[in-house]
């Protein structure tokens, strides 16, 4: 069937914003770093190299989020802990992976509005995890959420009523 022929209905996926795909960058380098130990340099590398989109994304945010979420994983782990069904060493690599990503924002960048974070969070689990592993990413998330950004939060749930 020509593309004339298809259906109002089939419509074309939305393009990937910048940032989402730095966020999924920076996922796809922790996963990495966290099956292979490789160095950050080696998997920023392979990266850029292996995939013909990383040019469309924000480097700028890609750096910030990898090399971050890289130098503070345990102080992360550490304030995801809490909210966690399972131990640390249960969750899935991808999961983990999107969890420190998504918990470096919501600590250490308020500027980007918490249910951004968690949305995007959400996606990404959608697009690489296991089937309900996004379900599980946004209930540890809002916990994080209402303890780290309190007052946004509750601002949210003010609005919403």
């Amino acid at each position: 069937m020509s593309q004339a022929e298809q259906p109002q209905e089939a419509k074309k996926t939305p393009q990937k914003s910048s940032r989402r795909r730095s966020r999924e960058f920076a996922v796809q380098g922790l996963y990495q770093w966290q099956l292979t130990g490789d160095g950050v340099a080696n998997i920023e590398r392979f990266l850029r190299d292996s995939s013909t989109s990383f040019v469309r994304a924000d480097e700028t945010l890609f750096r910030e989020l990898f090399y971050n979420a890289l130098r503070d994983a345990e102080a992360l782990k550490t304030a995801l802990a809490p909210h966690l069904d399972r131990d640390e060493i249960d969750v899935s690599p991808v999961e983990r992976a999107v969890l420190l990503v998504a918990a470096f924002e919501l600590i250490h960048k308020p500027e980007t509005p918490y249910a951004v974070v968690i949305n995007e969070a959400i996606e990404i689990a959608k697009t690489f995890g296991g089937t309900d592993g996004h379900r599980f990413v946004n209930g540890v998330l809002d916990k994080l959420a209402a303890e780290v950004r309190t007052a946004e939060v509750e601002a949210g749930r003010n609005r919403r009523r």
